[in-house]
């Protein structure tokens, strides 16, 4: 396919970037991406009442967090009011419109007919073929759509396959509001016109706006793009999503500590499949994305699955890069965890000399965080209960014995560190746990975390010493 293809990612600013929109936008990303064409973004920002600068902001800098860039500037819906309206100007002109003048009481009157007779609520059409000299005095009109009143309307989707609605059952639909505002289904068919999407990829649940957009465009005589109704994302239990479920916006799995490749990675399985393959680079993605492998049965979420992916590409980045990952998030956790923000270059180099160590058993930046608490941590340390249980009267005779052997080393890293403890454990026919896990419980307040040696390298010699000492108090060897 050639370079003429262009999707479109129109998200609504009344809230987030939540996570079914991402993995709306990331489809269309990749579709365009796959095609060497473009993906264009528009805000709808129309609901003037609910758009927000905030919730602009939030769903650019989601995106730009991901890693999907859009082609061109931002489009603002808002802004093209009076595109639309000389649109619906030219469909009245054509007679593909009209003036309705009925009021909100006779609207009324007709829904409740209409539910009286177990009928659609639709609008009756009533106005379609009267002389606007029979308005009634003070009603300002709405321009209504003249709809097809026999056959169908189809749209051949990519997901869903052929899907149609009888004409019938669709009514003359609003296109301009009485006080001059053009509707969403007018200002949507307009602008993807012209901005030239030929690829519209979105929820299912616009599935029924399809039918309403595509008589639209056959009104003005506009192509009509190529559709995709996506399924929508339930929870791992089958329910709708809901926040329970993850339904949470973009910036919260980056607080979270969610990594935006491994986040990609996780959103393009959701509802697409290619072969086997779970773990996917970007240019793997790019490469394999078609429409045909979508599925038409909602995805379920499920964060356990995210954090084992999350994971995964944890322990394959490159140290510096979860160290600026961390940094990223750091405004926002850092502050419960007593760690400085900025943190400062001592304890970026600590951090980044720790990380091997540290990524092996992470699942999100968070707990690479809480596995790093040794590094931050004030003297004396305050061990926790399973810690503390270590550093009973046993286990701190133990530091004691094994302490001068470790003050001798004239060379401190992790390997002369472990060949002085090992040999001692040697000498005194103990076990290496035996002495290793008082020592870990000392150097780190805990009884889990990084390779023993690897912690008392990171920490240093000075800082090591200091922390075993404050345990030890008078238990000290003598002579």
């Amino acid at each position: 396919m050639s370079s003429d293809v262009v999707t479109r990612f129109a998200p609504s600013p009344t809230g987030f970037l939540h996570i079914g929109g991402a993995r709306t936008a990331l489809f269309n990303w990749l579709y365009a991406r796959h095609h060497g064409g473009r993906m264009l973004l528009r805000i709808e920002d129309t609901d003037r009442e609910r758009s927000t600068k905030a919730a602009i902001d939030a769903i650019l800098e989601g995106l730009t967090w991901l890693g999907l860039d859009w082609d061109g500037d931002v489009v603002f819906q808002f802004a093209r009011a009076d595109r639309h309206r000389q649109v619906v100007e030219e469909l009245l002109a054509a007679g593909r419109a009209y003036r309705c003048y009925a009021t909100q009481e006779e609207l009324v009157q007709m829904r409740e007919q209409a539910r009286a007779e177990g009928r659609p609520l639709r609008y009756d059409g009533r106005w379609r073929d009267r002389d606007p000299s029979e308005a009634p005095a003070g009603v300002k009109p709405v321009i209504r759509l003249r709809a097809p009143t026999e056959g169908e309307t189809s749209v051949d989707d990519a997901v869903q396959g052929r899907v149609t609605w009888a004409n019938r059952d669709l009514d003359d639909l609003v296109l301009l509001r009485s006080d001059g505002t053009p509707t969403y289904m007018l200002a949507v068919v307009v602008d993807d016109h012209d901005m030239g999407v030929t690829q519209i990829i979105r929820g299912d649940d616009h599935l029924t706006n399809a039918a309403r957009q595509s008589q639209i465009f056959s009104a003005l005589g506009w192509d009509i793009p190529r559709m995709a109704h996506i399924p929508l994302i339930h929870g791992a239990d089958g329910a709708k999503l809901s926040k329970r479920h993850g339904a949470l916006g973009v910036e919260a799995y980056r607080d979270l500590g969610y990594l935006p490749a491994a986040l990609r990675n996780y959103l393009v399985r959701l509802g697409w499949s290619h072969g086997d393959q779970e773990v996917f680079s970007t240019e793997e993605m790019v490469a394999a994305f078609d429409l045909g492998a979508v599925g038409r049965s909602p995805a379920r979420f499920d964060f356990a699955k995210l954090a084992n992916l999350n994971g995964l590409y944890i322990r394959h980045a490159a140290d510096a890069d979860l160290v600026a990952a961390i940094e990223t998030i750091l405004p926002q956790v850092g502050p419960e965890r007593g760690i400085p923000v900025p943190m400062g270059d001592d304890l970026r180099d600590k951090l980044t000399l720790a990380m091997p160590g540290l990524k092996e058993r992470a699942k999100t930046l968070i707990e690479l965080l809480d596995s790093a608490y040794y590094l931050t941590a004030v003297r004396p340390l305050a061990p926790d209960d399973k810690a503390s249980a270590l550093l009973s009267e046993e286990g701190r005779a133990r530091i004691a014995a094994v302490l001068p052997a470790l003050e001798a080393l004239p060379d401190w890293s992790a390997a002369a560190t472990e060949g002085a403890v090992r040999q001692f454990a040697e000498a005194n026919g103990a076990k290496l746990g035996q002495i290793a896990q008082p020592l870990r419980a000392a150097l780190t307040g805990r009884t889990t975390s990084p390779p023993l040696f690897d912690v008392m390298a990171v920490l240093g010699r000075t800082e090591s010493l200091a922390r075993l000492g404050d345990q030890v108090g008078d238990q000290r060897p003598k002579g």
